[in-house]
Formats: structure tokens, C-alpha cells, sequence
């Protein structure tokens, strides 16, 4: 039986990772020709070529792209056991890279890790806060924090709980412009758009009926937080999860609008890589997220 080309499909990972064969061979302590000779004997070996190579520019083919997130599984992998077989025999140490949104992060995610931290400090934590979708298995993340639907992937899902949304607006955009009572009617105010929850805004009414609006406005943003200020000054409606508005509700800042109507169901999840092998640090820090962040958002105002 003729076995794999782990190693080379190792160098392959980091060459991907890396964007070029000097940054790969730099990065994992070997020479830019063993690199080379490393992609071109896999490549031999699979038939297919997975870079196209001009002086000035590498970039993968379309084998090399399909191939890819394989090749990152393959040595994700390898890294975990020779982890976990590290864990075994030495104390508990290491970095673990860590994903979640900015203001779900900022808020929620920021002060479980400081209590880790000071709880493990010799495990080193790089938290990455982005509203981007990004590919963990690419960029080696070890934990990611999403909210909302997960499209079908091979990472590791764990649902931690709902999280409520609430239609808002402020008392006096509401004293100048009048309380909608159904959807429908907010085609009849400025609505703002939060961006990370495109299409069209859907509800469910008290007796099971759905609705679909499309409502229009003069402000759009990828940031809840950004809408905020807008929101506070009365000048729009915007529907947005608890987290971002759920101090303004409290407050009287902001009022809930449409209560009896809800919106699509929205959760967070926690994601893994799809190996079941990882370093202990890893799993300790996922053990104590979920319990920390289970439920954390399912308080409704």
C-alpha cells in the first residue's frame, strides 16, 4: 500500500497559508528549494498541478483550491495529536486563537477570557474581533463565536442559546411619526439596515402568520453600534439583537415596537475545526465559554 504525502501536503498547507514558497519555508524553518521540490513531488504524486507559478505571481488552480481545505484538515490534525500528546506530559501552556464579533466580543466574550487568563496564565489568548465570516481552518482558529443561521459545514457546531431581537425606535421618532402596529406599515418609516442580517425583514405573527417586508431608509450599517447614535436621535426604526440594544431599552432610550410579532430565530454557536483532536488549553477554554456564555443573551426587556 503506497502511503500518503503528509509531509507534503503539510508544506502545501503552509504554502497556502503563506501566500509563497519563501514565506512557507520561512515560517515552518526550511529552505525555499525543499519547499519547491516538496510541492512539485506532491504534485506528481496526485497527477495534477495545484499552483500556477509565473515569476511574479502564485496562485492555485482550481484542483489546488479544492484541495486546500484538506490540506489544512490533514495538518490541523497532525498538530493536535502531537499536542495532545504534549499536554500529557508537560504543564498546561500554549496559545489559543479565538474568533467572535466585535460587539458580542467587546461585551460578552472580552471579560470570559480576562477570567481565564487569570485563571491559566500560562495559556496566551490572540482574540481576533471581526463582523467578517471568516474561515477558521484557513486562518487557525481554534474557537469561533457566531451568531445567527450556520450554513452547512464540516466544522464542529455547539449551540450555546437564543438570542433574542427587538424592533426599536426611539420615543420621539415614535412621538413624530406614529407606533406601527404590523410590518406591513413599515413601509411608511425610515428604516435602518443592518447589513450582517440582509434580505428582507420576516415576522411571525401572534396566530402563525409570516410576513415578508423590504423596508427603505437612508442608513445602513455592518455595525449595530454604528446605528445606535442615529437610532437615539429619533431619526429611524431598526430591528437589531438584544446585546446591541437591550441597555437603551432598560433605560428608555429606545422602545421595543411590533412586540407581538417575532423575527427568524438567531442563536450562538461556538465552532471548532472538524477534528475531534485538540490541545487541552483548547478544550478547557471551549468547556469554560459554554459555560459562561450559555444563555447569556436570552434575557428579553
Amino acid at each position: 500500500m503506497r502511503l500518503p504525502d503528509l509531509e507534503g501536503w503539510a508544506i502545501f498547507a503552509s504554502v497556502v497559508e503563506h501566500r509563497s514558497f519563501s514565506g512557507a519555508a520561512e515560517a515552518i524553518g526550511l529552505s525555499k528549494a525543499t519547499v519547491s521540490k516538496a510541492i512539485t513531488r506532491l504534485e506528481a504524486h496526485i497527477g495534477t498541478s495545484l499552483f500556477n507559478r509565473t515569476s511574479r505571481r502564485l496562485s492555485l488552480t482550481t484542483t489546488g483550491k479544492a484541495l486546500a481545505e484538506h490540506a489544512h484538515r490533514i495538518l490541523g490534525e497532525a498538530r493536535a495529536a502531537e499536542e495532545a500528546a504534549h499536554d500529557s506530559t508537560s504543564a498546561l501552556a500554549g496559545l489559543v486563537r479565538v474568533s467572535a464579533p466585535m460587539s458580542f466580543g467587546l461585551l460578552h466574550v472580552a471579560p470570559v477570557i480576562a477570567d481565564f487568563i487569570a485563571a491559566h496564565p500560562a495559556i496566551e489568548i490572540d482574540l481576533h474581533l471581526s463582523d467578517a465570516l471568516i474561515d477558521i481552518v484557513a486562518e487557525g482558529i481554534d474557537i469561533a463565536l457566531r451568531i445567527g443561521d450556520l450554513p452547512d459545514s464540516s466544522l464542529r457546531a455547539r449551540r450555546l442559546g437564543p438570542i433574542p431581537t427587538h424592533i426599536v425606535a426611539a420615543p420621539a421618532y415614535l412621538a413624530r411619526h406614529g407606533r406601527p402596529t404590523h410590518p406591513a406599515q413599515l413601509g411608511e418609516h425610515v428604516c435602518f439596515a443592518y447589513t450582517n442580517a440582509s434580505g428582507p425583514w420576516r415576522f411571525t405573527g401572534p396566530r402563525g402568520e409570516e410576513v415578508a417586508v423590504r423596508p427603505a431608509g437612508s442608513f445602513r450599517s455592518n455595525s449595530g453600534d454604528a446605528m445606535l447614535p442615529a437610532l437615539r436621535a429619533g431619526l429611524g426604526i431598526a430591528t437589531l439583537p438584544d446585546f446591541f440594544v437591550g441597555a437603551d431599552l432598560a433605560a428608555g432610550r429606545l422602545e421595543a415596537v411590533l412586540t407581538d410579532w417575532r423575527g427568524p430565530p438567531i442563536a450562538l454557536h461556538l465552532m471548532t475545526p472538524p477534528s475531534p483532536l485538540r490541545p487541552r488549553r483548547v478544550e478547557m477554554l471551549v468547556n469554560h465559554l459554554t459555560a459562561t456564555l450559555t444563555g447569556v443573551c436570552q434575557t428579553k426587556i
